[in-house]
């Protein structure tokens, strides 16, 4: 399914008028929320955590090519590979070289946001290589040809009774809603493809400077089967998941799975420093780790959105964003959807290409009161939306009515002539007490009538009466 953020008007419109979408997205967020209230309470300390976590990504963040230099050294020396991809092509071309170097037919992968990003899957089927996503979820979304509508949920939209027809349609199997009985399946079917696959492929989700260690967390086994029986593992990585040390991973050990999925932690946690060493019994011939820069480079060169490349992924600000809730996840048009999406994606794909998704916000504060590592992003999407208006991206319309605005608050000589006036016209229309009709904002918005007396004159009479004898 081929989507853009270019029409997250038209998803968004769409989307917002079926109910049973909206139920599906408000009863999955309500759960996960509930969920990570409980583990977040279990933890006296968390705001500590917070901060700390805060720094640790600052320092990175701030000294990026130190540590990533740092991490290519380590890596290189325990005997893997690192590959330095400047877009999602580089990733891509490196991928293929290495698949038909050791002459790979099947290409297993677990859970990766960066692989989505840069559609690596799609451009390996293209290239003749079949690629099995081994997330369930992932697994699901693969067979219905769509993308994440949820950054650690991709299926969270879709019904169970979706899913089995989903299953019986695309795998020929009788039609069952169980979920016991679809993992089942899954689990069988995914197993033969984890025996045959000559190359396996995941994500990063913390990489250490200092050991050259990678580590992947997940909760379903398939990372840890993709990373250890294919004769080739290949890892993918955004350059900003480097952290400085191995110390400093227990306190993103805490937060990232109380923030996503509310456990205390997940059910695997795989350090990866090296190939299979002689004498060990299972693990890859070769390791390689690709560093992924697509945009992130420009990110970092600008001060005000650099913060953006401390997320950890962990999904916690969609599932408490009110737009995202009524909307979903596709609407977004892009694989980073919620608050962080409409931050990230007009970074990565170009503000006049999403345009509009620094605007799918209230401004409620949630997302950056519920990030784990306190990044500030409902300032960020000010900052975006700051960006459009500066590049006219907005109606002209749009733009004349706040430029009067903003000349009748400079000048209090403008603002009480334009508010007498406003009011006299609202009098002779016979609308003086009636919600204000603004076309293309009333529409969706309300423009609540002006009051029966200005601050003024109110404050004009409250003079008055504490004046009087």
């Amino acid at each position: 399914m081929k989507l853009t953020p270019k029409l997250f008007r038209s998803y968004a419109s769409k989307n917002i008028r079926d109910p049973r979408l909206r139920q599906t997205y408000r009863t999955a967020t309500s759960h996960a929320l509930e969920h990570r209230s409980r583990a977040v309470r279990e933890v006296p300390e968390w705001e500590v955590l917070r901060e700390r976590a805060h720094r640790i990504k600052e320092e990175a963040i701030n000294h990026l090519d130190h540590y990533l230099e740092k991490l290519e050294r380590k890596v290189m020396a325990n005997g893997g590979k690192v590959f330095w991809a400047r877009d999602g092509r580089d990733a891509s071309d490196y991928v293929i070289a290495t698949a038909e170097r050791i002459k790979a037919r099947t290409v297993v992968k677990s859970k990766s946001m960066t692989t989505e990003e840069i559609g690596l899957s799609h451009t390996l089927e293209k290239h003749g290589l079949e690629t099995v996503e081994t997330d369930l979820g992932e697994y699901i979304i693969q067979l219905a040809g769509e993308m994440p509508s949820h950054i650690t949920a991709p299926a969270l939209h879709m019904t169970r009774d979706q899913i089995g027809r989903l299953f019986s349609r695309k795998l020929g199997i009788d039609y069952t809603d169980v979920p016991e009985e679809l993992c089942a399946f899954a689990r069988n079917r995914l197993r033969q493809k984890f025996l045959a696959a000559e190359l396996g492929i995941s994500g990063v989700n913390f990489a250490l400077a200092d050991t050259g260690t990678i580590v992947i967390v997940e909760n379903e086994g398939n990372a840890r089967l993709s990373t250890t029986m294919p004769r080739v593992h290949i890892a993918v990585m955004g350059l900003e998941k480097v952290i400085p040390k191995f110390s400093d991973l227990p306190i993103f050990l805490k937060l990232l799975p109380r923030s996503s999925t509310g456990q205390k932690q997940t059910s695997y946690v795989s350090f990866i420093s090296s190939p299979r060493k002689p004498g060990e019994m299972d693990g890859p011939g070769e390791f390689h780790l690709v560093l992924l820069d697509n945009g992130r480079s420009e990110i970092l060169a600008d001060p005000k959105m650099r913060e953006s490349l401390f997320c950890i992924r962990c999904g916690a600000c969609l599932n408490t964003c009110p737009i995202y809730q009524r909307v979903g996840g596709h609407s977004y048009g892009s694989v980073y959807s919620g608050p962080i999406g409409a931050v990230i994606t007009p970074l990565f794909q170009g503000v006049e290409t999403a345009k509009d998704l620094p605007y799918a916000s209230s401004l409620c504060g949630a997302c950056s009161n519920i990030c784990p590592v306190k990044i500030d992003i409902h300032h960020q999407l000010l900052w975006l939306r700051q960006r459009v208006v500066e590049g006219k991206g907005t109606p002209w319309q749009e733009r004349l009515i706040m430029k009067l605005y903003l000349a009748g608050m400079k000048d209090g000589t403008l603002y009480r002539f334009g508010s007498a006036l406003l009011r006299t016209a609202l009098t002779i229309g016979g609308r003086r007490f009636q919600p204000l009709k603004v076309p293309g904002w009333t529409e969706t918005r309300d423009f609540p009538p002006l009051a029966e007396k200005s601050f003024k004159q109110l404050w004009r009479e409250m003079e008055r009466e504490e004046n009087r004898p």
